[in-house]
């Protein structure tokens, strides 16, 4: 039986559509359908009570078997769903296909059969769906055994058998892609950027492998997009933002050539394009990035882009970058006009949201609060970063809010806290650079300076001495790329510079951003 909460996050997550064609296949079947009355109330309720339903059936006989009335309403909705998507996705169309074969073959009408497994393996071909073209092979060489049987030997048996191995070789060639994939990716979402030599050498062997270094060894247009796919990690990883961007622009240029790609994975496809939103963000192109954020979001009414995940990807996609943009030309002010209206939005997402989302928006939103001297609300979205459970998610934004945490303290005034914040997060980054041998210099760094800022804090000269002194101690540091890493998090520069100046940060912020343009 599935929990509860299952059911009923399912039958909230259906559309009105959804909904109507569940009612409509319902309505085919003749008795009572108790399935249904237990369907009108959850779908009433905002929260799942199941105390209210019994209450409400308590009178019927169904409610005493109300796990198994759960499971089957489960099973129902699942199978409407099926249907009502049959014809939308190229695998349910295989699927499809593959099982009316079958039916045919085991009623002997093999005319019939091969009929459609032609016409199935022009699709599988056309979308390289190597896995479907396997089995529709198969199909195929079963069908060629009852010719031989019927005196029938017009066709090439080891054709068909060169055929298989062409098919099988494709599928192991992009299998080895995806682990490639699984991989990088797992890199990325664990530590954002390179930072030492062990994590460099993870990246290293990622693209040193011979199917990621050589040349033509994709044997398939997906193959050939997850491998750039690859390198464009990796380049993001190590920080090679001209790298990455060649790289994701060619992902693209797969798809976008290929549109049956598109149609069959357009979350890569998504994500390509996000990934491009780097290199604009990095080289200050904020109007080729606003110009790419609307390519994005007029997909959301095209076929194949109209999934949930989909839609939700590209909201958080585009509106993290939006932000994201905003925040680095210091105009705090439009960010916070957008903050609420997204938050809504976030908060609608609910369960679906993923742990890593919530993270990356509210060390974004406490990046927008302090630009805009709202510290406490900065305060309390880079808590949240802080007191998440999922540690091993992200460390790279972890690490850093430790760090941003005390700039946010230093601002409020928070003094008496500062001393004992001071020693847990250097503790923090003694025992991370003694874990991963090197690295970590720049918040070790930070951290010097910033004890010695704490001690002149109440004192206008020695403070200022102090922030000249930090102010010099980290640019010095960051003319190491590995380092500069840490400006992606939090401009601490321009924070240093703000209180050297007695100008606000945002100001500066701005001023910036007119140099660059």
């Amino acid at each position: 039986m599935k929990p509860s909460h299952e059911l009923f996050r399912l039958v909230k997550s259906l559309s009105k559509s959804e909904k109507r064609f569940f009612k409509l296949m319902s309505s085919l079947q003749s008795g009572e359908k108790n399935y249904i009355k237990l369907f009108d109330a959850i779908e009433r309720q905002n929260e799942y009570d199941e105390e209210a339903i019994k209450r409400q059936f308590s009178g019927e006989t169904f409610i005493k078997h109300l796990p198994s009335e759960k499971n089957h309403l489960y099973k129902l909705i699942l199978k409407s769903l099926r249907l009502f998507y049959s014809e939308n996705t190229v695998s349910a169309i295989l699927a499809e296909h593959i099982q009316s074969i079958e039916i045919l073959y085991n009623k002997a009408l093999y005319s019939e059969c091969g009929k459609l497994v032609r016409k199935a393996k022009k699709i599988a071909q056309s979308h390289e769906r190597f896995y479907y073209l396997f089995e529709l092979i198969k199909w195929e060489k079963a069908l060629l055994e009852e010719e031989f049987q019927s005196g029938k030997f017009d066709r090439d048996l080891n054709k068909l058998v060169d055929e298989e191995h062409n098919v099988i070789k494709k599928l192991r060639n992009l299998a080895e892609y995806q682990i490639l994939y699984s991989k990088i990716n797992y890199v990325f979402r664990q530590g954002g950027y390179v930072r030492n030599d062990l994590e460099r050498q993870l990246v290293n062997e990622i693209q040193s492998h011979e199917l990621i270094k050589g040349k033509n060894t994709a044997l398939s247009k997906r193959a050939a997009a997850t491998c750039y796919y690859v390198k464009g990690l990796c380049a993001i990883t190590s920080n090679e933002v001209e790298d990455s961007f060649l790289n994701f622009s060619r992902v693209v240029s797969i798809f976008e050539e290929n549109p049956n790609l598109i149609q069959d994975i357009p979350k890569q496809y998504i994500k390509s394009l996000g990934n491009l939103f780097y290199y604009y963000i990095g080289s200050g192109d904020f109007d080729k990035l606003f110009e790419l954020i609307e390519k994005m979001r007029s997909l959301k009414g095209q076929a194949g882009f109209n999934r949930v995940d989909i839609k939700m990807r590209i909201f958080l996609t585009t509106h993290y970058f939006e932000l994201l943009a905003y925040e680095r030309m210091g105009d705090f002010s439009k960010a916070l006009n957008m903050m609420e209206g997204i938050n809504d939005q976030l908060n609608s997402f609910g369960e679906k949201l993923t742990k890593e989302d919530e993270v990356v928006f509210d060390h974004m939103f406490a990046n927008i609060y302090f630009g805009a001297g709202k510290y406490r609300e900065a305060l309390r979205r880079i808590n949240n970063v802080l007191n998440d459970n999922e540690s091993n998610l992200r460390q790279d934004i972890y690490s850093f809010s430790k760090l941003f945490n005390l700039v946010i303290h230093f601002e409020l005034e928070n003094f008496d806290l500062l001393d004992y914040l001071i020693k847990s997060t250097e503790r923090y980054y003694v025992k991370k650079k003694k874990d991963a041998k090197v690295g970590y210099e720049f918040e070790v760094e930070f951290i010097k300076h910033f004890k010695k800022l704490i001690k002149a804090a109440r004192n206008l000269n020695d403070k200022s001495e102090a922030f000249l002194e930090m102010r010099d101690g980290l640019r010095k540091l960051l003319k190491n790329e590995d380092e500069r890493v840490a400006l992606e998090y939090f401009d601490y520069i321009t924070w240093v510079e703000a209180n050297i100046q007695n100008r606000p940060y945002s100001e500066l912020k701005r001023m910036q951003h007119m140099v660059v343009a």
